[in-house]
């Protein structure tokens, strides 16, 4: 096991990464802002070096000082051969499956490595899998050939202008954790509402206030450069709220050069239309997310 440690060494990594999109994108996200200034303390392991088999990015040992803190203790895997990746993910060092922890990864096959896992480290596993999209201006710089396929048009995909009489563009604070958390299908709890007020207070941001001065819709981005949580009030929905937010928030960013992406549940149909109709580009790879459960802390 290796520790990557210092810019030479993360930026050969995130060079490699790149060369492996869009199968390695949540790590390629993860470490790409490790090397803007690394602001939520993470690590990078692979099992050898340079000529790695298996990535696993995940904050350092001080900072998942709480067992049941699955939002915190969360691993970002990428990997180039199945069975090395079942034998790394195994060393304690590399993850404490003695925790409640969460793992991310566009390689649908891991399923395989964590279910196995699961037997031997005596865990609970459920998987999440979502469509994975990516913004036009990010799949022309980094899969090209991908956006070719898909016939994007750069004069086109901008959405309908919204009354701004009505609405205003503003950024998130940490005041608006709770409204935020309310509506995301992962939160609803303390631990949430702290990574929720951690992303605002660290990642840029964007919101449409209503005429009393308070998010109607929102959305921002987390440690894996993944733009989430894009959110409305019930009250305000079909009004195309959603589609400017995430017009203008892309915008925005694409001046930075972030490499941006993100999911939406299989059945969300109104985000995947939002999407069809900004001309993003669905990926050939899924979102997967498992949530992982200690057997001595399961609840029947």
């Amino acid at each position: 096991m290796f520790h990557l440690q210092g810019p030479k060494m993360l930026q050969m990594l995130e060079k490699s990464l790149r060369k492996c999109l869009p199968e390695s994108l949540k790590v390629y996200g993860t470490v790409f802002h490790m090397n803007l200034g690394n602001p939520f303390k993470l690590k990078a392991l692979v099992d050898k070096w340079p000529d790695f088999n298996t990535v696993v990015v995940r904050p350092q040992e001080q900072e998942m000082t709480d067992d049941f803190d699955y939002y915190t203790n969360l691993y970002q895997v990428y990997f180039k051969d199945l069975m090395k990746c079942q034998e790394f993910l195994g060393i304690s060092e590399v993850i404490n499956w003695k925790q409640h922890l969460q793992i991310q990864s566009c390689q649908s096959s891991l399923d395989e490595v964590l279910q196995n896992l699961a037997t031997t480290k005596s865990f609970k596993v459920k998987r999440t899998q979502c469509i994975l999209y990516m913004i036009p201006s990010t799949a022309k710089r980094l899969l090209p050939s991908l956006v070719e396929t898909k016939s994007v048009s750069p004069a086109s995909g901008k959405p309908k202008a919204i009354n701004e009489e009505m609405f205003r563009y503003s950024s998130l604070d940490v005041t608006h954790t709770a409204l935020v958390d309310k509506l995301w299908r992962f939160g609803g709890n303390e631990r949430s509402q702290r990574f929720i007020k951690r992303c605002i207070q660290t990642f840029p941001t964007i919101c449409l206030l209503g005429s009393e001065g308070t998010p109607v819709s929102w959305s921002l981005m987390d440690q894996t450069g993944e733009l989430r949580m894009l959110g409305t009030l019930p009250e305000y929905r079909e009004l195309g709220l959603v589609s400017n937010i995430m017009y203008s928030f892309t915008q925005n960013l694409e001046k930075l050069e972030y490499p941006m992406y993100y999911h939406t549940d299989r059945a969300n149909r109104s985000i995947q239309r939002m999407s069809h109709n900004l001309q993003h580009v669905p990926l050939p790879c899924d979102w997967n997310q498992w949530h992982c459960v200690p057997c001595d802390t399961c609840r029947d």
